[in-house]
């Protein structure tokens, strides 16, 4: 693995005081594709909430070299880390186009522009003037990830990206990511589709009650049936 830009160690987190997170422990270095993997309620989608410092956590984060384990949110997206959380949270009212620019990092130089994001999903331009909410599931995921990366994070969370999409509109998103990962963004992606996660990244992890039970590539995993059987299927 290249250098981590992104270390976590022992970390902890609570939704009140119920703890999700035991000692979390993982690395995600510049320009990979990493996957998170495990059931539901195994603690994916808290540990992206933790490291992006909007529930209650202790322990250690790192990213780039700063450590940011109990910087503020807005200041821990502002250091480049982007959050594509679950629901999408876009602004259903207001127009796609609206949506892409509350996301535009106003700065010179900044590497992701409006045009890139056209670029990625043409789609997103054809209904520029479209209130959000008429978009399909798939255009609206397009929209929430075009929008997050207009800041210009050069690490992008995203939580079950392609949950309840239609086959056509998985593999789109599987393309957008794997083009987003080629313009050199580092992603750590919350994927419940196996055969996405093994086909997409370099390396995964796998959860189980809150902490980390499997390290390694997705060959390492698909050879290693105890761990699918007991973490992952069904």
């Amino acid at each position: 693995m290249t250098a981590p830009m992104l270390k976590i160690r022992g970390l902890d987190a609570w939704y009140g005081k119920s703890q999700v997170l035991r000692g979390v422990e993982l690395e995600v270095g510049k320009g990979e594709i990493v996957a998170l993997l495990g059931r539901n309620g195994a603690g994916r989608s808290t540990t992206l909430k933790a490291i992006m410092g909007v529930v209650q956590r202790a322990g250690h984060v790192e990213f780039a070299g700063r450590d940011i384990s109990v910087a503020q949110p807005h200041d821990i997206a502002r250091a480049g880390i982007g959050y594509v959380a679950e629901d999408r949270a876009i602004f259903p009212e207001l127009t796609t186009y609206q949506n892409l620019i509350l996301g535009e990092k106003r700065s010179p130089g900044a590497p992701f522009s409006l045009a890139d994001a056209y670029a990625l999903f043409p789609r997103l331009e054809e209904r520029a003037s479209a209130p959000a909410g008429a978009l399909s599931g798939g255009e609206q995921q397009m929209l929430t990830i075009c929008r997050t990366l207009m800041g210009s994070p050069s690490l992008v969370m995203i939580d079950e990206p392609t949950e309840g999409l239609a086959p056509m509109m998985v593999a789109a998103v599987r393309d957008l990511l794997e083009r987003v990962a080629a313009r050199g963004t580092t992603i750590l992606l919350v994927e419940q589709k196996l055969a996405i996660a093994l086909a997409i990244s370099k390396r995964l992890y796998v959860m189980g009650h809150g902490h980390i039970v499997f390290e390694g590539s997705p060959s390492d995993l698909a050879a290693n049936a105890s761990v699918r059987r007991e973490w992952l299927e069904v």
